[in-house]
């Protein structure tokens, strides 16, 4: 699974933000061809997950409750590789359909949608310390009512390993959380779910 921040939604979530850490040893190989010297891979799948535990916590005390993620994900990727078959870069198309966060004491839900594109470049083929990757797209998190509760849009660029947030444009609550310590990120969604 991903690095939520990387938790859920990132699994929807750490999607806005998510690294494939898992693809980066051993990436799929459904379809490849031969391109000049090197070799173009692509993978492509749909799955259904959830409920699972994001570890995001609402609420504090007796009225503390942890927010669990479901939805179906479509993912498609593309992968390069040099001569020596050392990954050179990559591209994850994500879209989420049906997402919902949820807090399993109430049955409370808050939908989202999400779609998102993450690229990574390797300068150094094969290194994957020497890597960026750049998510772009938007999730969005709206109550029963319709009014938005969580808004997570723009570009974001981090280390390849997700340690280190290098710039990050638009709005996006899980940067606030998770890299600038915003203790209120996700407070909107929280009263939606029953957080008092």
């Amino acid at each position: 699974m991903r690095m939520l921040l990387v938790v859920a939604g990132f699994v929807g979530l750490l999607a806005l933000f998510a690294v494939p850490v898992g693809f980066a040893q051993h990436p799929p190989r459904d379809t490849c061809h031969t391109v000049g010297g090197g070799t173009i891979c692509n993978f492509s799948h749909v799955v259904a997950y959830g409920p699972l535990d994001t570890g995001i916590v609402c609420g504090s005390g007796a009225d503390a409750f942890d927010i669990f993620d479901e939805a179906v994900e479509t993912e498609t990727q593309t992968f390069w590789f040099d001569q020596d078959d050392n990954l050179t870069k990559f591209t994850d198309h994500d879209v989420y359909s049906f997402g919902q966060w949820s807090n399993p004491a109430t049955g409370a839900v808050v939908p989202y949608t999400q779609h998102n594109l993450e690229s990574a470049v390797f300068p150094v083929p094969g290194d994957f310390t020497s890597g960026t990757s750049t998510i772009t797209g938007e999730n969005i998190y709206r109550a029963r009512t319709g009014k938005f509760v969580l808004l997570n849009a723009g570009r974001q660029e981090f280390s390849f390993d997700g340690s280190q947030l290098i710039s990050s444009h638009g709005p996006n609550a899980f940067v606030a959380a998770f890299y600038e310590g915003d203790p209120h990120a996700f407070d909107q969604v929280c009263a939606a779910l029953g957080a008092s």
